[in-house]
Formats: C-alpha cells, structure tokens, sequence
C-alpha cells in the first residue's frame, strides 16, 4: 500500500481542498479518475459553522475540485442514511431537490441565508469577548434553533449531523452539472466485522457512546424500546460497499448517471436493542474496563443515587452522568424508539421512578421502557 497511496494534507473547507501546492494540484488534476469523499463530522452537537463548512460547504468544495480533473470517471460521495428524516412508509433512494427540508415542510431551505446566520452570529458573540467554551456553546445552541426552525418543530427531532449531511447532498445533485456521481447512504456505522481485526474502531461515534458508558460504570441501563431496530453496519461492510460500486460504476466515463445506495442490514440480519443490550452486558461481565487503580469497573452508583435521595438530590451528586445520559436520549430518539414525542425529557422535571424499572444492583444493565 505505501508503494500506491501519496498522503497529501488539506481541507475540504476551503478552496482547492487547501492544497497551497500548485504543481501537486496540477498533478491531480491531471491522474485521477476517482474521487471517494469520507470527509465529515459525526458529532450529532457539532458547533453550527464546524458543522455546515465540513458536511454542506465540503462537499461542494469537492465537487468543484473535481471538475477540474481531466480524467475523472465518477465522485462518490458518503452520506447517511437518515438524510430521508422522519417520513413514513417506503422511502426511494432518490436525491434531494434543493431546498428540500427533511421533512419536506413549506420552509424552504436557503444554505446561503445558513451561512449568513453564522456569521452574523459569530461577530455577535466576537463582540462580546466570550470565551471560546462560550462560544462553542452558543454555536451548538444556534444548531439546534436552525434546524427546529427549518423543520418547524417545537423541539428536536434529528440532529445537526443529518441536517448538514442532507444539504451537502443538496450542492451536489445542484452544482454536479455532468459530473457522475454515486452517494453511498451507510446507516450506523460502528466497529468492524472482519478488517483489520474484528471489533475494530477508531474515536468514540455515535452509538458507541453507549457501549463506553456501559463499560465506564456511567450508565447502568440502557435507554429505548426493546424491539426498536437499531439499523448498525461494520464500517468494513461499508468500505467494501464503496469498492463495489465503484468497480461497478467507474469505467463507466461516459455516463453520466446520479446512483444511490442505502448500506444497511436490518431486512437480512435485523439487531434489535434488546441483542445489542445483551451483547454489552455479556462483554462487559468477562472484560471489565479497568480504572486508575486498576481495579474493575462496576459502576458509578447513578441508580442508587437516584433511589435514595439521601445527598440533598440526584443532580447535585451525579450531574455529568445525568447530562451524559440526557444527551444520549435526545439526540438517539430518533434510533431508539421510532417514534415521534414519546422520549424527549428535561432531567430537571422527570419522574424518574417512571423511567427507571426493575433496577438491579450497580453495575448491571436495567431496561427503560416507554
């Protein structure tokens, strides 16, 4: 591989990628028939602009990149599968028309007045002289508001990470003119099947937040409906899916086609979150992740704290792990419980005991049903 692969640094977010080099642009230009665009943030609280420049305004700088290339035969593009929102019923892989909300409200989007928004917001919070933790909070707040607004809800029902990836497919099927193009739409990506070695990940995404806060003591339950389908696909299969529908698509120069492809599991091998919830229980009971002091973790004591009340409340004592857990309730909901308004809560009002049954000793798994 190191005889075939050329590491060249930049950035998707600016012009030419930020290759600053002229001749290794030229030679780009000149050799390369295939372009595969992986590049995103996955983080579902992503800062607004960190968000929009990475997952909406890469790829267009991608796009444009690759015109310039004399012997490109196809772009394929990463995306997500849950670019299709909360609709109903079969849902087509087809692209999305510019301006389309996820939902397809009335609103129409406008990327431009997104990005007007930012900015403005920016000079608002420079102003000001916050600090950069401030502003960082303020930023993902402004997320959140945008894409309530731009899917006139009264709260959130899908994350910055899909909002942005939407609109950067949006640029592309706008903005592709000729350019052949294939979007791959991955479901939940999560640790390997097979290559490198089984189990396989890199950084903590997505729904391996869960799997961390089982095997950190954090959480000890899991949050959901029993027999709600966590679609979750090795990132293997999705790289080998990428392979295939480029040896399919690539020698294809002259057409000029838009391809679109879901990467998912759950019509052949379905996981439900009760699979997913024994699986990690049983993991964790024979390989215990291990703290400073090298002693098994079992546990933080969350539930007793919560059952007890004997320190003045809950959220005095164990505030991150209730923000933890929040935050993985609100931003999965969509994964979790395929239903719309029946698990969003503000931990400063909940009835616990309604939430948390059959609660067992720290450092087992309980259930929470809805």
């Amino acid at each position: 591989m190191s005889d075939k692969l050329i590491p060249i640094a930049g950035d998707t977010a600016l012009e030419n990628l930020g290759i600053g080099d002229s001749n290794t642009r030229d030679k780009i230009f000149r050799d390369v028939d295939v372009v595969m665009n992986f590049a995103a943030t996955t983080n579902f609280y992503e800062r607004y602009d960190v968000a929009l420049s990475t997952n909406t305004l890469g790829p267009k700088n991608i796009l444009d990149f690759c015109k310039k290339c004399v012997k490109l035969e196809m772009l394929l593009h990463v995306s997500t599968a849950y670019v299709c929102g909360e609709k109903e019923g079969l849902i087509l892989e087809e692209p999305y028309s510019m301006g389309e909300t996820l939902n397809r409200t009335a609103t129409v989007l406008d990327i431009e007045m997104e990005k007007k928004v930012i900015e403005q917001k920016l000079e608002e919070l420079r102003a000001k002289q916050l600090s950069k933790k401030e502003e960082t909070k303020a930023m993902k707040e402004l997320g959140l508001e945008r894409l309530i607004k731009q899917n006139n809800k009264t709260h959130l029902l899908q994350h910055v990470y899909v909002f942005t990836k939407g609109n950067g497919e949006m640029l592309i099927g706008e903005r592709r003119e000729n350019l052949p193009i294939v979007i791959i739409r991955p479901t939940i990506v999560t640790s390997t099947i097979k290559e490198p070695f089984p189990g396989w990940v890199e950084g903590v995404k997505t729904v391996d937040a869960f799997f961390t806060g089982f095997g950190q003591g954090e959480i000890t339950f899991f949050l959901g409906n029993s027999q709600t389908i966590m679609d979750v696909i090795p990132g293997d299969m999705v790289v080998n899916a990428t392979i295939a529908a480029t040896v399919a698509h690539g020698d294809k120069p002259n057409s000029k086609f838009m391809i679109i492809y879901q990467v998912a599991c759950s019509n052949r091998g379905p996981m439900y979150s009760l699979k997913i919830r024994n699986y990690a229980y049983n993991h964790f009971a024979k390989n215990p992740l291990m703290s400073e002091n090298g002693k098994p973790i079992k546990g933080l004591g969350l539930m007793n704290a919560i059952l007890r009340h004997d320190d003045g409340g809950y959220c005095k004592k164990n505030k991150r792990q209730v923000k933890f857990v929040t935050q993985l309730v609100n931003f999965n909901e969509p994964y979790l419980v395929f239903k719309r308004n029946v698990f969003y809560f503000d931990p400063a009002c909940i009835n616990w005991d309604d939430y948390f049954m059959n609660i067992h000793p720290p450092g087992q798994m309980t259930y929470v049903l809805n």
